[in-house]
């Protein structure tokens, strides 16, 4: 797992997706914010003093966020009314940058709205109430949909991915989920579907994916799923009774089960605090989707779908998920695998990943040959400098040229181990040369820290000074305890051996 992690940070960072076109139920989601403090006395109910409103993109509209926060050029196709909700959607598609030649307004119909009411009490946590449904879950006239499927046809041909978000809303009520699967066919297009909570999937058969989750799986497939085991069974009857290639079923705090002809395997999660599990669905549809559209297999795009979904539960509603925010977590997962002991390319990969979300690295380093508590001193104060701390660890090669044949005393694993345990540093990387000015320059901190070793010692002394202040680093000085030296402590130990021996 931990290789194939890396695999996709390095992947995420080395391919864009193609265009995808997004198909399904664009509605708006509303939230009334108030103070939750005097109970109606009409009725036993809470009194809502609304405050404040926020609107949001609900439904297909939060995957398309989802995707273009990602970084993928999105074709919204769907039917929204003549009125003030739709006008919402589309202005806010337009402006996180979809494309909306394929959204049709249809005047006899109305936009899908929720209104959710959210309460505070007492200054503490806000609390959803109550939410409020205003939908038409009939189906579109044959005018609507000919149309809509004209605007798909002229589009088609630059698309790399479809991804279906099924609420049932109507508009994937007929027949167009298997046009969508025949056109797509023809052009070796993956056809991705996150289904409504029905009992026959039937209108989905011959797509490439689809993404149910625990409940809507367990309502498809005739199996109640408690287990693992029983996310597998209900997954390999829903692909051979429908002709579906994969099914992914989402299953919460157990992660996932990824079923197709070639793969059946459970990609566990991290454990996470669930704060509203809103938009998760959406949120795992648009990172799967986004891999696939990207080239990546099928089992990588759901460890990004299973990672994106765990996040999104922690977030208040439904929020779109960034390519940034989708490597942080991927490192963060990688990193509680892989530990604080990296090579430099894995260095320099995650530090441009941190970097993108504003961190301020700082470096420092040494032999470390013998710890001490000097070395602490200087490797808390490094760290103050910065939102993390890099040490640059000198090899056992790169000791020896600087202190002769008789040392390290402690090997370079070693060494990295101990350093890594402080909890002050954040990562090591090993370098074999004599001096550090080549990984300074691969590195390129923020700060560059270097422990003072005598009262006149100056900044500008310290290897790399004119390469970081160059481009506006800062270069300093840390305080040392002159009481500890590793020669020193040597020194001391052979010294009092000797005692020991001629007093035996």
């Amino acid at each position: 797992m931990d290789q194939r992690i890396s695999e996709l940070v390095e992947f995420l960072d080395q391919n864009r997706p193609k265009p995808v076109l997004l198909v399904g139920d664009f509605m708006l989601d509303q939230y009334l914010y108030g103070d939750a403090e005097r109970i109606s006395p009409e009725a036993p109910v809470p009194v809502l003093r609304v405050v404040r409103r926020k609107d949001r993109l609900g439904g297909a509209g939060s995957v398309a966020a989802s995707l273009l926060a990602l970084g993928c050029r999105t074709f919204c196709a769907g039917v929204v009314g003549d009125d003030e909700p739709g006008r919402a959607v589309r202005s806010g598609l337009a402006e996180a940058g979809a494309e909306l030649a394929c959204l049709v307004t249809a005047a006899s119909r109305a936009t899908p709205l929720k209104q959710r009411l959210v309460g505070l009490a007492q200054h503490r946590i806000p609390q959803q109430l109550l939410r409020v449904d205003h939908e038409d879950c009939t189906a579109c006239d044959a005018e609507t949909m000919g149309d809509l499927g004209r605007r798909i046809e002229a589009v088609l041909p630059e698309v790399g991915a479809i991804a279906i978000e099924d609420y049932n809303k109507g508009l994937l009520a007929g027949g167009l989920v298997g046009w969508l699967a025949d056109r797509a066919r023809e052009r070796s297009i993956p056809v991705i579907v996150d289904p409504a909570a029905i009992g026959d999937y039937g209108r989905y058969a011959g797509v490439s994916v689809i993404t149910p989750n625990r409940v809507e799986a367990s309502l498809a497939g005739g199996v109640r799923i408690g287990t693992i085991e029983q996310a597998a069974e209900a997954g390999r009857a829903l692909r051979e009774r429908h002709g579906i290639e994969a099914v992914v079923v989402t299953l919460d705090a157990d992660g996932i089960y990824l079923s197709s002809s070639t793969v059946s395997e459970h990609v566990p999660t991290e454990r996470r605090e669930v704060f509203d599990v809103t938009g998760a669905g959406d949120v795992v549809l648009a990172a799967l989707t986004y891999g696939l559209a990207a080239g990546l297999d099928l089992r990588g795009s759901s460890v990004l779908a299973n990672v994106a979904g765990g996040w999104e539960v922690e977030q208040s509603g439904a929020v779109p998920i960034t390519l940034d925010q989708l490597q942080w977590e991927l490192l963060k997962l990688h990193r509680s695998h892989l530990g604080k002991v990296v090579d430099r390319r894995q260095l320099l990969r995650e530090l441009a990943i941190l970097r993108a979300h504003g961190k301020r690295v700082a470096f420092t380093n040494g032999c470390f040959d013998l710890l001490h508590p000097g070395h602490i001193t200087v490797l808390e104060y490094a760290r103050r400098q910065g939102d993390l701390l890099v040490v640059g660890l000198n090899s056992d090669r790169s000791v020896q040229s600087l202190k002769g044949p008789s040392r390290p005393l402690i090997n370079q694993t070693d060494r990295a181990r101990m350093i890594a345990a402080l909890e002050a540093v954040d990562y090591v990387v090993l370098f074999d040369e004599k001096e550090v000015d080549s990984l300074v320059h691969e590195v390129r901190p923020d700060v560059l820290v270097k422990g003072g070793k005598g009262r006149d010692e100056r900044p500008e002394g310290v290897v790399g000074y004119d390469f970081v202040t160059g481009y506006g680093g800062r270069v300093v000085l840390a305080p040392i305890e002159s009481e500890y030296s590793t020669t020193g402590i040597i020194r001391s130990i052979v010294d009092r051996a000797g005692d020991d021996l001629n007093g035996a």
